[in-house]
């Protein structure tokens, strides 16, 4: 079966189609052809708004090879630039730091403003000289690349010509409309990293479904069992699963973090947890939120960068620190199975694998979502041809 044969093999109905074929985990080529496909096209994860907190704020991030700064500008509002001077195309921060007054670059001190304007140019005319005629600063101001900001994630649309947002993910934003409100990151204590050897993609396949429970998550299992969860899909957006009995967390006295105000009173004892195509995992429950953004490092790389949020700007630090460890065992929990299916790819005769038509539906969803982008790609690089 050609690669061409075995991509439509994936957008086949559930009880008949296949996995995505395994270059899609394992070839540089097709790592760089799904960075152009699926992530610099839609609207991908890069960060969160929490790390820029204060007016100044610059955290410089690499997405997929590509230098950029995220800043907090004069306004408050979250900017991303490609971190690259306009003269000669010197990185211009590379660690974070607050920005007092201008984004300077270190090789010829260019200026910038945290709105991206060029605001100097010192001797660009010769020695004292500050201006040129050659030389339009409304012109060259730094390359600002298209951002919003929902459930605190910085998302960005690097090829600039996806829907707005609010567009691509209204459903999203409707179903999650309780949600809608200040998110208080719960600081340090509620951020940890985990680097994987395995693509983004077999992280995102994972996320997406409660089939696993009772092996990978047997301390879950126990309380939330798989009978406990259902689906939720959304073609071409998102994909994901929810469980009817959620467990608030407590202290040794009894107390829980406080509840999201004005939330139905379905999140009594709901969860949802829900992959935003591409890279960003997140969950919601009554009383806490988490986001997950998935930094590809390769084909065969990614790190999760994983941040817990709260109603309230003053919950106690034990029990953030208990709640922090829990999400930590259990995203632990699923390291050796992402791994695992990761280094099955290598195996030459898998065919990309068969789904559970009862089990499997929001990981097949994933799957038809990144076939139909990979054959949009390649029919837009044919006519283009």
């Amino acid at each position: 079966m050609d690669h061409v044969t075995e991509i439509d093999a994936v957008q086949r109905p559930i009880e008949q189609a296949n996995g995505l074929p395994n270059a899609h985990y394992i070839d540089p080529a097709v790592f760089e052809e799904e960075k152009n496909a699926l992530l610099f096209s839609g609207w991908s994860g890069l960060g969160v708004a929490a790390d820029i907190p204060e007016i100044g704020d610059a955290v410089p991030l690499t997405f997929l090879g590509m230098p950029l700064l995220m800043v907090r500008d004069k306004s408050g509002a979250v900017r991303v630039f490609q971190n690259t001077c306009r003269h000669r195309g010197m990185i211009l921060v590379s660690e974070p730091r607050k920005v007092e007054g201008a984004i300077r670059c270190p090789y010829h001190s260019w200026c910038y403003s945290t709105e991206g304007k060029l605001v100097s140019t010192p001797h660009v005319g010769g020695p004292g000289q500050n201006t040129h005629d050659g030389i339009d600063r409304a012109l060259l101001g730094l390359f600002e690349i298209r951002s919003h900001v929902w459930m605190d994630v910085v998302w960005i649309n690097v090829s600039g010509d996806a829907p707005d947002f609010e567009v691509a993910n209204a459903d999203l934003l409707s179903r999650w409309s309780d949600f809608d409100k200040p998110l208080f990151h719960g600081g340090p204590d509620s951020t940890f990293q985990l680097e994987i050897n395995c693509n983004w993609k077999l992280a995102v396949e994972n996320y997406c479904e409660s089939y696993h429970l009772p092996w990978v998550h047997p301390g879950l299992n126990s309380y939330s069992k798989l009978e406990d969860h259902y689906h939720i899909e959304k073609a071409d957006t998102y994909a994901g699963q929810g469980t009817y009995v959620y467990r608030q967390l407590t202290d040794d006295h009894g107390q829980t973090f406080p509840d999201f105000s004005g939330i139905s009173d379905k999140w009594d004892t709901a969860a949802e947890y829900i992959t935003a195509f591409p890279n960003v995992l997140l969950g919601v429950h009554r009383d806490h939120t988490f986001a997950i953004v998935l930094t590809p490092e390769g084909p065969e790389k990614t790190v999760e960068n994983i941040h817990l949020y709260y109603a309230s700007d003053t919950t106690d630090a034990a029990l953030r620190a208990k709640n922090t460890t829990l999400w930590k065992e259990v995203f632990a929990e699923d390291v050796f199975v992402v791994e695992g299916m990761q280094r099955g790819r290598h195996g030459p005769k898998f065919d990309g694998g068969r789904f559970s038509p009862a089990m499997d539906g929001p990981t097949h969803l994933f799957h038809a979502w990144v076939a139909a982008r990979i054959a949009k790609h390649r029919s837009a690089n044919l006519a283009a041809e």
